[in-house]
């Protein structure tokens, strides 16, 4: 009895993952965007701690597996894309993009589908044990959700635009699959020679804290696929 337990302890959490990503999903809908931010770190813990709880109990199987790609395809794909899906509604559309601008919000799911690609890749790529191929489905959800809650009164300005923000989700889109090589933050020993990209990383990480509040996020993942691509054209 015990052991049918341990065995669903993974997979539950991995569900208050799922139910995270439902419930920001609801929030961004609704435009409270405080909420549905919220919602998603808690499905990033979540998601964090169900892949390590499994190997500490020894009881991963191919149907956790399954079910923690479709949790992240809700929380870092569905729920980002729907803040987006609210953003479209709110910006300033200029001239051109005005007989489409009841249409315009709702290419905002393209974003899901991309992170739903970039999932099932990840999945079936063995390549990526110690590095990442293309932008991480949870560092695309935490840049959106930085540049939305940080950046808000500058989005809604006239200083920005719809065919801006749709330009921008598309590079991350094409981030999310794109064969671009990028650091994973896994320390095999400390070292500055080993590790030098990391700490020069994690030294940019500390000004961008410093200076831009809580869209210093936006900025950190920017500055991480800058620096992975300057440390591939360096190798």
């Amino acid at each position: 009895m015990a052991n049918i337990i341990t065995k669903q302890i993974p997979n539950s959490i991995t569900c208050c993952n799922l139910i995270c990503g439902c419930i920001a999903t609801g929030a961004a809908f609704h435009g409270n965007y405080g909420w549905a931010v919220l919602m998603i770190i808690a499905g990033a813990v979540f998601d964090f701690f169900d892949g390590m709880t499994a190997r500490l109990l020894k009881v991963s199987s191919p149907i956790g597996k399954e079910l923690d790609s479709l949790a992240d395809v809700v929380t870092f794909g569905v729920a980002p894309s729907a803040m987006l899906f609210h953003l479209f509604a709110e910006v300033h559309y200029p001239e051109f993009l005005q007989p489409i601008s009841k249409a315009m919000p709702y290419t905002a799911f393209i974003m899901a589908a991309f992170s739903a690609l970039r999932l099932a890749k990840f999945n079936l790529d063995e390549r990526q044990t110690s590095s990442f191929i293309g932008l991480p489905t949870p560092a695309n959800a935490l840049f959106w959700c930085s540049l939305i809650t940080g950046c808000y009164s500058f989005l809604l300005s006239e200083k920005f635009n719809a065919a801006l923000l749709f330009l921008l989700m598309l590079l991350f889109c094409f981030l999310l699959v794109a064969e671009i090589p990028l650091f994973a933050l896994k320390f095999k020993n400390l070292s500055w020679a080993d590790n030098k990209v990391k700490y020069i990383f994690l030294l940019g990480c500390l000004v961008f804290i410093a200076t831009l509040g809580f869209g210093c996020f936006a900025g950190i993942i920017v500055w991480y696929i800058l620096l992975s691509l300057v440390s591939v054209k360096l190798r």
